[in-house]
């Protein structure tokens, strides 16, 4: 990457009004393994892949447990995940010991946000190069919250971040007008389709990625292996059932091509080339 003399020091400032270690954080999250999470009023689901760097190894945790009413996942460099969510541990363990209830999410969120915006005005410090899917429940119901290296927080209603994740926010920008009302399978169907988004033709199996749930009557847990098996074969029974269900409706497109083309021999020689046209492909 192209270095100039502004980009040694976090607190140093461009001209161009640009903190390009933060940028640089920044970078490092789109670089990471794709990380998606989506809500509706009631649940809100977490999913992540998580591939090995070689098949000597196991693949590194992408989505941590934070209390019964919060979970995270990251995209990024897992070791400054692994920090922050033991951070936001803590917090959520000193909250429930001191006011004997569960800590809001926005609140954590705004916490998770001003130790992250810390590092970026310290010359001893560098920023975290992980960004957070933070997922919860409260009083207000469920939240889903994007936290930044820079400092910054938003909340979506469904969001994914890590590499090839603009695959996988093309099809949820498609659906998130339904993502409210959807009941929480929906929920967990709309997320492996976008995790299969990214994976750009890969086929989707239970061993490469890890789908968390959580919800206002449901404990946060990440769902094991066979069963995202089973939901990941149930989905493809439906692709392939879509998929018989269009071949009649293609099959019928060349007799009623010959039909209309029956008046001259060249226009039956086209019509029977545009009716085969799609059957080669």
């Amino acid at each position: 990457m192209f270095r100039n003399q502004y980009d040694t020091d976090v607190t140093t400032w461009s001209p161009a009004g640009r903190l390009f270690q933060v940028e640089y954080a920044m970078e490092a999250v789109k670089q990471g393994s794709a990380a998606i999470g989506l809500r509706s009023k009631s649940h809100v689901v977490l999913a992540c892949v998580n591939k090995a760097n070689s098949e000597l190894s196991s693949h590194q945790k992408k989505i941590f447990k934070v209390d019964d009413h919060i979970g995270v996942a990251i995209a990024g460099l897992t070791a400054d995940g692994r920090v922050l969510s033991r951070y936001m541990r803590t917090e959520c363990i000193n909250y429930s010991f001191n006011y004997e209830s569960p800590l809001p999410v926005g609140r954590l969120v705004v916490q998770l946000a001003d130790k992250a915006q810390v590092c970026t005005q310290r010359s001893w410090k560098r920023p975290y190069g992980v960004g957070l899917l933070v997922g919860g429940t409260d009083e207000s119901g469920a939240h889903l919250y994007y936290n930044c290296p820079s400092g910054n927080y938003f909340e979506y209603q469904a969001f994914a971040i890590g590499s090839r994740s603009q695959a996988a926010k093309t099809y949820l920008e498609r659906r998130f007008e339904n993502f409210s009302d959807s009941s929480r399978d929906d929920l967990i169907k709309d997320a492996l389709i976008a995790v299969r988004e990214t994976l750009q033709g890969e086929t989707l199996k239970s061993s490469i990625c890890t789908v968390a749930v959580l919800g206002v009557d449901e404990a946060f847990h990440i769902l094991d292996q066979e069963t995202v098996q089973k939901l990941i074969d149930a989905f493809e029974i439906v692709v392939e059932t879509e998929a018989a269900a269009a071949e009649p409706d293609a099959a019928a497109e060349p007799d009623a091509a010959a039909e209309g083309g029956a008046t001259g021999d060249e226009g039956a020689a086209a019509a029977a080339d545009e009716g085969a046209a799609p059957m080669e492909i």
